[in-house]
């Protein structure tokens, strides 16, 4: 439009221009019909321009409508691709969120499985505690923990549980050993009270009154199994205090020395699961070297047996040389003299063919003189 207006303006100057100086070139013109013919082509010029200026807004109009048709067409190409890729991604996401809600049912189900397990576990663990805080329980706990170990090594012959021994103590096990060193007993009823409460113990001051009453409650377990179970003449000269957890005899051995230098003294030696069976198995080595030696001592007897039982049959094996030497000599004999007799036979046999043959030829002459 800005256009158009500055097209006329220049037109109209062009023409005023025009129209001066043709009035200056032809005097003889009024000025009202320089007007008239201005106006007229001016009139002219405008429907001209007017025309154009539609032609041009028709080709615009129609490339805009050519425009919105391609971009149309574009938007539309878009909106399905769009359309088919949000589909696709709802379709994709579907099958994701099928296939996540899947597994949750899955781990959700092992997790209830799981938290049964933990419901399960909780509840051993509090029948532990209950166990444990029992002093006649705990001390059943220990056996039992004893008795499998003993058991799953040694002999039955090796070992007894539950014994009373002479001075009416009862022995929570007796390992039969040959002397030496004899009878060991193992005693299995530990204090564990003292030992919860130096781990229950937060303060410093808590720490060392449970430490000291820790301190004097194995002190005083050890003597009692010293007292009880070393009998002279009945037992060893040692016993065993066995201790049903490896963390209490690892906090002995790490923080109270002088505790077990007295176990050393009192000649009641600690152990835990783990040493335990060390000792059991080396008590399983002694017996089989006592049984090795037995059987080494049976086996020097009957080798002894064997040894008068081949001389024995050495001399009888000379005799009956011997008398295979004089069979040999009398059969060698029986043989000369039986050759004598065939050499006899045979000359008895040739007498008597030369006998045959003289008889044989003495009628030969008598046929031939008659």
């Amino acid at each position: 439009m800005i256009i158009l207006i500055a097209g006329v303006a220049l037109l109209l100057i062009g023409n005023l221009c025009y129209m001066i100086i043709k009035s200056r070139s032809s005097k003889t013109d009024s000025l009202s019909d320089i007007l008239l013919r201005g106006q007229a082509e001016l009139a002219g010029r405008l429907s001209q321009i007017s025309e154009q200026n539609r032609q041009e807004q028709n080709r615009i109009a129609e490339a805009i409508n050519e425009q919105k048709l391609a971009v149309l067409k574009i938007m539309d190409e878009k909106l399905l691709a769009v359309t088919k890729s949000v589909g696709d991604g709802l379709r994709q996401s579907t099958d994701k969120t099928t296939e996540t809600l899947h597994d949750l049912r899955e781990r959700l189900a092992k997790i209830d499985v799981a938290q049964q397990k933990i419901s399960s576990l909780s509840e051993q663990v509090v029948s532990l505690q209950e166990v444990l805080s029992n002093k006649q329980a705990r001390g059943a706990f220990g056996e039992i923990q004893l008795n499998d170990l003993v058991i799953s090594i040694l002999p039955p012959s090796a070992y007894e549980f539950q014994v009373i021994l002479s001075n009416q103590k009862r022995a929570d096990c007796v390992l039969r050993l040959p002397n030496p060193p004899g009878t060991i007993v193992i005693d299995a009823k530990f204090p564990l009270e003292s030992y919860q409460a130096l781990r229950a113990a937060q303060t410093e001051r808590d720490k060392a009154d449970a430490q000291r009453f820790f301190r004097a409650s194995v002190l005083k377990h050890i003597k009692d199994i010293s007292e009880k179970y070393i009998i002279s003449g009945e037992t060893a000269d040692s016993a065993l205090m066995f201790l049903p957890s490896e963390a209490i005899y690892a906090e002995l051995h790490a923080n109270f020395r002088d505790v077990v230098e007295a176990s050393y003294r009192a000649k009641v030696w600690i152990v835990s699961p783990t040493t335990l069976m060390a000792t059991l198995n080396t008590v399983r080595a002694i017996l089989k070297d006592a049984s090795m030696r037995e059987q080494a001592g049976l086996i020097q007897k009957e080798v002894g047996i064997l040894v008068e039982d081949i001389n024995r049959m050495d001399d009888r094996i000379e005799n009956l040389s011997k008398h295979f030497d004089l069979a040999s000599k009398d059969i060698t004999e029986i043989k000369i003299s039986s050759g004598k007799v065939s050499k006899r036979i045979k000359k008895i046999e040739d007498f008597e063919l030369e006998e045959a043959d003289h008889h044989l030829a003495l009628e030969h002459k008598m046929v031939e003189n008659e």
